[in-house]
């Protein structure tokens, strides 16, 4: 086994038989991204990208209590200019983006809370396998008062329809595994995190003998079907004025801090 550029808090190696493996490890946090694990994944999507002998990608999450828990929110103490906000709207677009357009198959395996971040990095990717205990939602309704990125509620409408998208994110609940699998939010469940491993080890090394350039056309011809065209450089992205609302709202703030001190938020809508 080999391994590539890690992190503590984000594992990365790539077995002999090519299979690629990323560990979301901060279980004590419940595995929620910090703004250095989010660059690290890009990183580690450069590293599969450049190694020709790698054949597949796992994306899990450390313990037994989550994939991930969506972004650290003290991350978002800084935030104060629209800058901020647009900016790390973009850096997720980045990100994102790095997972869906490798040209091998990325398979996520998700035991336990999967929610904001951790929701959108798992819908970015091709597969998704859960275990029972499996919870999927993006609670930002009740929690910080922000909003997705046009790129996320369009990756979300594709896997399970606008209407789908609404219900979860206006009732702000979590999905359970078997709603998940009925809708088409994962592609299969199992009973707990051993059936978990063995099953993605199982998935990725069959799809590791398949044909690669077929399954990277696949990959590469829906994402453009999917994709607008790209604004250029410099040019406002649909939905910066919703982002913006958003994040540099009372609310939003409110949200934050309510959050992190354990209280509920006082809403005022502005």
């Amino acid at each position: 086994m080999s391994a590539t550029p890690a992190t503590d808090e984000l594992l990365f190696t790539i077995d002999d038989a090519g299979i690629a493996r990323i560990v979301l490890n901060r279980p004590q946090a419940r595995n929620a991204l910090t703004f250095a694990m989010y660059q690290g994944l890009i990183t580690c999507c450069e590293a599969v990208a450049d190694n020709p002998a790698v054949k597949a990608l796992i994306i899990t999450g450390a313990g037994e209590k989550a994939f991930a828990a969506g972004t650290d929110i003290a991350q978002f103490r800084d935030f104060k200019t629209a800058e901020d906000a647009l900016g790390y709207e973009r850096f997720m677009d980045r990100v994102l983006g790095a997972l869906e357009r490798l040209r091998v198959p990325t398979i996520a395996a998700i035991a336990g809370a999967c929610t904001g971040g951790g929701a959108a990095i798992a819908a970015a990717c091709d597969l998704r396998i859960a275990t029972r205990d499996a919870r999927f939602g993006f609670p930002i309704a009740r929690t910080l008062g922000n909003c997705l990125s046009q790129g996320n509620l369009k990756r979300l409408s594709g896997l399970i329809g606008p209407a789908r998208v609404k219900d979860i994110i206006f009732t702000a609940r979590l999905v359970g595994a078997e709603e998940a699998l009925a809708i088409g939010l994962v592609g299969e469940v199992v009973e707990d995190r051993a059936a978990l491993t063995e099953r993605v080890d199982t998935l990725a090394q069959l799809l590791a003998g398949h044909a690669p350039l077929t399954m990277q056309a696949t990959k590469e011809g829906l994402r453009r079907l999917a994709e607008e065209e790209a604004p250029e450089e410099g040019a406002a992205h649909p939905g910066d004025d919703l982002i913006l609302m958003c994040y540099m709202s009372q609310d939003f703030r409110e949200g934050m801090e309510a959050f992190l001190g354990k209280r509920p938020p006082n809403w005022s809508g502005r």
